[in-house]
């Protein structure tokens, strides 16, 4: 049998019996699942200096263990010295495998070299059942050598489930690792 990531493993194992249930559901298929996970950045100085580009995607090719994609802007803004085509962020996206060793190495190692790490905040919900988790340093990531970073800077990361409620896709979330604040 093939490699097999151990969220994978335990979704399917454990978590799919244990949504069904406590949403009642009828089939297994209706259960939510995580379909891609949206690793962004944006470099806002990158207009100034090209390198900083470069070394994003660097950055995020390591920490997300796939090679990351500039994103350009869409129009011109005259006040940031900004041009239409001008990249300005970078941006990965996580299905399949990739996506769970990600989540894992999240849960598991990123989050908790947090500094005073309370749990990630409920209310990032969108209403449709998505996630957002905003990242302050990409420096909590083990792949990360604080010592060839060029400049500290954040991330956003969005889970795309295919949960019909915000309900749902936190009951999801929960289940996979994310550790929620407790209210």
């Amino acid at each position: 049998m093939s490699y097999q990531p151990r969220l994978k493993k335990e979704y399917k194992e454990k978590i799919v019996n244990s949504l069904k249930d406590e949403f009642s559901y009828s089939n297994i298929m209706e259960v939510p699942k995580l379909k891609k996970i949206v690793i962004s950045k944006g470099v806002g100085a990158a207009v100034s200096d090209k390198k900083l580009i470069d070394y994003a995607v660097d950055e995020l090719t390591q920490i997300s263990g796939q090679k990351a994609v500039p994103t350009l802007s869409k129009k011109d803004v005259a006040s940031f010295k900004l041009r239409k085509g001008m990249p300005i962020g970078t941006k990965v996206t996580l299905r399949g495998e990739k996506m769970y060793e990600f989540l894992d190495r999240l849960v598991t190692v990123a989050l908790p070299r947090v500094r005073d790490f309370q749990g990630v905040k409920a209310t990032g919900f969108d209403g449709r059942g998505n996630y957002n988790l905003g990242v302050t340093e990409q420096i909590i990531f083990p792949e990360i050598n604080i010592d060839k970073v060029n400049k500290i800077g954040g991330m956003d990361i969005t889970f795309v489930t295919n949960a019909h409620t915000d309900k749902e896709a936190k009951s999801l979330l929960n289940e996979l690792g994310l550790p929620f604040k407790k209210n």
